[in-house]
């Protein structure tokens, strides 16, 4: 049963109800014909979960290069007007200078669909109980920073996550609802929230993802069906579409790859 739905302050924008918790027993029935994304890999030691953050990619840089050149050629047109017609340049500047703002959400879109991964996988560890997010970072307000965009994987320990589901209506023409699952990081012993991470587009696969996760970190590969589509290789580029190949290849690195994929007792081995 879900969760009564009233303002609390750990909960994100658009909460509807906290999936079961990491240790409480799943009673989800994982439908393996629905996940057309099985796990990239499975083993005695960790899962690795597939996601990513753009639902579909190349929208961004195809849509979003084509506002920039309308943008751009409207934008020197009436310029033009301005300064040849009326021959206003104080006019033609201010015009131009305000203009130049309509570039601020389009650039960090395009730059997002270039430059996220092919995938942002998430590896669960149950020997050392922790969590491995492959997090890629951005910042809208700094367009062009290189120190404020990029993968910085992050580590939590996963009795800390609390996997939330989310529902918000977006403005999208005639309405769209946006449905998402979200992980949150919680300070132990408290319900400050230290982090939150995507986590799935839809809600029923983030249950399904979720409860897989529970399954592996309390009982292990053993505890988890059988798959009936085969694990997809992202950095392999005969697996993938044109578009997915153009975006930077999934490298961990070596030191987390290497804590993320082995026991506590062997740190130094692959």
């Amino acid at each position: 049963m879900n969760s009564p739905k009233k303002y609390h302050p750990r909960r994100p924008l658009g909460w509807k109800y906290d999936l079961p918790r990491p240790n409480e027993t799943p009673t989800l029935r994982i439908d393996t014909d629905a996940l057309k994304l099985s796990p990239n890999h499975v083993n005695l030691v960790y899962l690795e979960l597939p996601r990513s953050t753009l639902r579909m990619r190349g929208i961004g840089v195809i849509g979003g290069s084509f506002m920039l050149l309308y943008l751009t050629a409207t934008l020197l047109f009436i310029a033009y007007i301005l300064l040849i017609d009326t021959f206003e340049p104080g006019f033609a500047l201010i015009f131009i200078g305000g203009g130049a703002i309509l570039y601020w959400p389009i650039i960090p879109t395009i730059r997002m669909d270039i430059q996220l991964p092919r995938d942002e996988p998430i590896r669960f560890n149950r020997l050392r109980r922790k969590v491995y997010f492959y997090q890629y970072h951005f910042d809208r307000l700094h367009l062009f920073s290189r120190q404020r965009w990029g993968i910085r994987p992050v580590v939590y320990d996963w009795d800390d996550l609390i996997a939330e589901a989310c529902s918000v209506y977006a403005p999208m023409g005639n309405g769209g609802l946006i449905e998402n699952v979200v992980i949150s990081v919680i300070k132990p012993g408290t319900e400050e929230v230290i982090d939150r991470l995507f986590f799935t587009h839809d809600i029923e696969l983030g249950k399904q993802y979720w409860a897989l996760a529970q399954l592996f970190m309390q009982q292990g590969p053993q505890a988890l069906p059988e798959f009936v589509h085969p694990p997809r290789d992202w950095n392999d580029d005969s697996q993938l579409s044109p578009i997915h190949c153009i975006a930077p290849k999934v490298q961990w690195p070596t030191a987390i790859d290497i804590e993320s994929r082995t026991a506590p007792a062997a740190d130094d081995s692959r």
